[in-house]
């Protein structure tokens, strides 16, 4: 039988990779020497390419909540899409095509359209999806002790996941970040956003100096994002918001039903209409959404909200028409006049709160919102989550997270300089590299035959580096961080209990 995989409801962090997760057995006797090349090549191929055909066999028996790793491993997919558009049609000048509205100044691309542009520009779209998934899994085991008043134990939990947050989200940021750097010295390789210094050990100290301060959870001053790794700033907003959700689960586990919930609506209210707290409101809905469906799952919903539920296929299916449209939002910049001159987003825009800066935000909590609430409510949406591919990604995503910029900068930047793609600071540094496999542009934007065909090699290899990243790092980060904490716990001594050590 397959080992059983855990997802993240079971293990209580949606970030806890399923360390038991192998690739499904092809039913072969395993064999204790390999006769031939050949053979070695057959036999690693699971281990490197855990999509292959020797692994599509049935899907193992998923829980109820399996949606949330496809959901969440798509998203990752949406964001590594998003940062390859942008940075190879930066050649063309047309990024702002992707982030504003279909039409706007009469620029009428396919890949602008309402619903069609998520697949194309859908990263702040899939960001925010990401934070509202963290607030619902990080509050289901809270939750869960709070609706059986299993006060002590729910302490116990929030104290392990506290004690190991920082180290699961920020080791293997760590480790990328700082092989990342090292291969700049190593390879001499040139990264167009890179500036490195004049020897590895002053780049290790510039590096030690950034990183120290970006990963304190109250810095207020410098870059809100790290220059090793300038996508890795949602993994600063996943601590914070973090921190938000554990508080707010004990400041309210005391409370009666009702006022938990309404104390979860006001929060939300304060941190969108108040405060300028975008991320922290996207997690406390989160948690809303999953006791919402805790409650749900027992019969115990308030009678305002049980009243829907002959209605739910209508409702969500309209929730998830209006998600799609909201995540759609017009990027480019922060201008609100920008936004109202938007074909499609006028009267929407004057629905933005005086409290939010970036209006984006906004209409992202919105949208994140109503697509985590949606799926699990739409039975093929959530088929299709809970599909082989959709859960591979959700198992490797947070190394496809990390890893997808440094291949970008990298590899992806001399494959887009090869076939076309390339400015001036291409063509200086990496003139070897240019046009040497020149293609057409032909094509939609967004899907040219240049664009595409770097993807051969992207994809595939940026997928299995995060499956490497995945195995060799996330994992053993998690686990790391489980060690510690239960070693450093009190040693229990026979018929006293803990004692201090």
């Amino acid at each position: 039988m397959p080992t059983k995989s855990l997802g993240v409801l079971d293990v209580g962090e949606w970030e806890d990779i399923k360390t038991g997760w192998k690739p499904a057995s092809s039913g072969q006797p395993v064999r204790t020497r390999l006769s031939s090349p050949k053979r070695l090549i057959k036999s690693s191929i699971p281990y490197m390419f855990p999509l292959s055909s020797s692994t599509t066999t049935a899907l193992e028996k998923q829980r109820p909540t399996a949606y949330l790793d496809g959901l969440r491993g798509f998203a990752a997919f949406l964001v590594y899409w998003h940062h390859h558009q942008l940075w190879a049609h930066l050649a063309t000048h047309q990024t702002e095509i992707f982030e504003d509205a279909f039409g706007y100044e009469k620029r009428y691309h396919l890949a602008a359209f309402h619903g069609v542009r998520t697949f194309f520009s859908g990263g702040h779209y899939a960001v925010s999806t990401f934070f509202v998934i963290s607030g619902y899994v990080l509050s289901t085991r809270p939750l869960s002790l709070i609706h059986d008043q299993e006060y002590l134990k729910l302490g116990d939990n929030i104290a392990s996941t506290l004690f190991r947050r920082w180290l699961r989200l920020y080791l293997p940021l760590i480790v990328v970040t700082f092989l990342y750097m090292t291969s700049w010295h190593v390879f001499g390789l040139w990264v167009v956003n890179a500036q490195p210094r004049t020897s590895w050990k002053e780049e290790v100290r510039s590096w030690y100096f950034e990183f120290k301060n970006f990963s304190f959870l109250f810095n207020s001053g410098g870059e809100p994002w790290l220059s090793y790794q300038f996508h890795a700033w949602s993994i600063q907003v996943e601590f914070k918001g973090s921190i938000v959700i554990y508080c707010c689960l004990l400041a309210f586990s005391r409370l009666a039903r009702n006022a938990r919930l309404w104390c979860q609506i006001a929060l939300i209210f304060y941190f969108m209409y108040v405060a300028d707290g975008w991320y922290a409101a996207m997690f406390v809905s989160g948690t809303f959404l999953c006791e919402i469906d805790l409650l749900a799952a027992k019969n115990e919903l308030p009678r305002s909200l049980d009243k829907l539920r002959p209605a739910r296929g209508f409702i969500f299916h309209h929730l998830l028409a209006l998600s799609v449209y909201l995540g759609g939002v017009p990027s480019v910049n922060s201008d609100t006049h920008r936004l109202r001159n938007s074909r499609g987003w006028y009267y929407l825009s004057y629905l933005k709160p005086q409290a939010v800066f970036d209006y984006k935000w906004f209409y992202l909590f919105w949208a994140a919102t109503m697509l985590v609430a949606s799926v699990p409510r739409i039975p093929w949406l959530k088929r299709f989550f809970e599909t082989r591919f959709c859960q591979y990604l959700g198992r490797i995503s947070f190394g496809l997270y990390l890893v997808h910029g440094p291949v970008l900068w990298t590899l992806g930047d001399r494959l887009y300089t090869a076939t076309g793609w390339h400015e001036e600071a291409q063509q200086a540094h990496l003139s070897r590299w240019v046009d040497t496999l020149r293609l057409p542009k032909t094509g939609p934007l967004g899907l040219e035959l240049s664009f595409l065909v770097p993807h051969v090699i992207l994809l595939p290899f940026t997928l299995w580096l995060a499956e490497v990243v995945t195995k060799f790092v996330d994992e053993p980060s998690v686990r790391f961080a489980r060690w510690l904490y239960r070693n450093l716990l009190p040693r229990p001594i026979q018929g006293i209990g803990r004692v201090s050590r």
